[in-house]
């Protein structure tokens, strides 16, 4: 579909774009005037995860196009556990958990949103402040008879979950009435008129649309992005090591530059237009190359999608780190570090720099001729490894052991 709309144009042209409840009567707000739009995230863990990064560009893309993104932490869904996309029921989070995790979230976004009292200015919010305070009684008898449990029980986050006949409680399949609440008061609140999310949110984001309708007779939308996958099938942002973090806590910034610069030549245009703000022309000419010169693309497309996240600085020190160590030989400062008081064996020290989760994967590691210091095979798995030395396991992991 052709938009009018600088927003879904944006959203059209690069890639974000799976479902919309209305696609014509959004592209005309869009462009009438300033809109205001939400993404929901919970607070699971100190961060979020590159899984998280398509709708953070989602918000930033809307602020760029002169609109008003609202990110909504969920303070308070986050005691309850979203279904979607879930085999089973999530571990329950205590309110000091879920606040340290919200305080440790909120700088990710500083990054990508300029917050502030402007009119296209973003504001995070947390669902905690009206969630926490809503009384059972009273919201079933205001609420309650707007909601299909016919309906709910086709949402794919429920049916999938029914079909594999796999347990789901009663307080995880309230998690999409409390969805839809949200988006309610941030209608009344904030005017706000759009939902975003990944494909697995469409049911949700379309009760919520509905919700709308049904209590204040006012219109609003939902817009999904497609799942992201990798050229070999794998889900975006899944790795051996597990889940690639946004926050450098949880992630080196230089393992974040190289999850970037190890994309497959498939993936380097389709990253490139979700991942960066580069101009649609620069990234054809980067999917463009061909041969050994695709690594170059590659190598920008680590640097941006890096400077975004971790700051312009840090993409730099990465790059060059990379540069440092796989063209000279070298080794950079910005490599994950162990750090060690005396000599520890190859074995112990790839399970401190996170190249391997067990003694047998290390010795196995080592046994196969992956495992190398300062270039040279270990020749055995109780060969010692000194403050100074640089480890590498395969050709794209490499660390340093440090005195501590």
């Amino acid at each position: 579909m052709t938009y009018s709309s600088d927003f879904l144009t944006r959203l059209e042209t690069r890639g974000f774009i799976h479902q919309i409840t209305d696609p014509a009567a959004l592209d005309g707000a869009a462009g009438k005037g300033a809109i205001t739009a939400y993404v929901g995230f919970d607070c699971t863990a100190p961060s979020l995860h590159i899984g998280n990064l398509v709708s953070i560009m989602m918000l930033r893309h809307l602020q760029q196009s002169g609109h008003k993104p609202i990110v909504l932490m969920g303070g308070g869904t986050t005691k309850i556990g979203d279904p979607s996309g879930k085999d089973e029921a999530r571990q329950l989070l205590g309110d000091e958990q879920i606040n340290a995790n919200l305080a440790s979230i909120k700088r990710i976004f500083e990054r990508f949103l300029r917050f502030g009292d402007g009119p296209t200015d973003a504001v995070m919010v947390n669902n905690d402040d009206w969630l926490s305070r809503l009384q059972l009684v009273p919201f079933l008898r205001d609420y309650g008879r707007h909601f299909s449990i016919n309906r709910m029980l086709t949402f794919d986050s429920v049916r999938l979950r029914l079909e594999r006949e796999q347990p789901l409680s009663f307080i995880e399949f309230n998690y999409m009435i409390f969805q839809a609440y949200d988006y309610l008061e941030l209608n009344r609140r904030f005017g706000c008129t759009l939902q975003m999310g990944g494909s697995d949110q469409w049911g949700n984001i379309v009760n919520g649309t509905d919700f709308i309708r049904r209590v204040d007779a006012k219109d609003a939308f939902g817009l999904t992005t497609p799942l992201i996958t990798r050229a070999d099938g794998a889900k975006m942002g899944k790795t051996a090591k597990g889940a690639v973090w946004l926050h450098e806590d949880q992630l080196p910034h230089f393992d974040y530059w190289q999850f970037w610069r190890n994309t497959h030549d498939a993936d380097v245009g389709k990253f490139l237009r979700l991942f960066t703000d580069l101009p649609l022309d620069e990234i054809a000419r980067l999917e463009a190359l061909e041969g050994a010169e695709i690594n170059t693309a590659k190598e920008v497309l680590a640097t941006e999608a890096t400077a975004l996240c971790r700051g312009r600085d840090a993409a730099e020190a990465a790059a060059e780190t990379a540069r440092t160590t796989f063209a000279g030989g070298g080794a950079g400062e910005d490599l994950p570090q162990f750090a060690v008081a005396a000599p520890v064996t190859i074995v112990d020290a790839l399970i401190g720099l996170g190249f391997a989760a067990s003694k047998n994967e290390a010795r196995k590691l080592v046994a196969q001729g992956g495992a190398r210091i300062d270039g040279e095979a270990a020749g055995s798995d109780a060969v010692l490894v000194a403050p100074g030395q640089k480890v590498s396991a395969g050709k794209k992991r490499h660390g340093l052991v440090v005195a501590g």
